[in-house]
């Protein structure tokens, strides 16, 4: 019974110590976004992105590669106005260097492959976690 009280009590802290620390072990990482800006007549194929171009991006980075989120615009932060993004894609990687020398030889490719799935020209941005 005591063993029992002790370990629900270390459970339930270390769940808490946990909970509010969303990127805790993101911290130092760079994170290359991928946005799709939203503008009328524009498309997009998320389950194209889903299954095939980010899955081969991914590929390319190999153990430099840490996680990688994909997320589906559904509205803006002020009401009655247009999403500002479609979609966000985005690569969490240990190197910059790393990721840009593993991209590059297949910068065309990655390219070709927008036909695929948008007619959006994406709007990168390159940062470094910091929490």
């Amino acid at each position: 019974m005591k063993f029992r009280l002790i370990l629900s009590i270390f459970l339930l802290a270390g769940g808490f110590a946990g909970f509010g620390q969303e990127a805790g072990g993101e911290k130092g990482l760079t994170k290359v976004s991928i946005m799709y800006p939203f503008a009328e007549g524009k498309t997009f194929n998320m389950e194209y992105y889903v299954s095939k171009h980010m899955p081969m991006v991914a590929a390319f980075l190999g153990s430099n590669l840490v996680k990688y989120t994909i997320e589906k615009g559904v509205a803006s932060g002020i009401p009655n106005q247009p999403m500002a993004y479609m979609a966000v894609g985005a690569f969490y990687v240990k190197s910059l260097s790393e990721y840009q020398a593993a991209i590059g030889p297949h910068r065309d490719a990655i390219r070709a492959d927008f036909a695929n799935y948008t007619n959006v020209a994406p709007v990168i941005l390159v940062s470094e976690v910091v929490r």
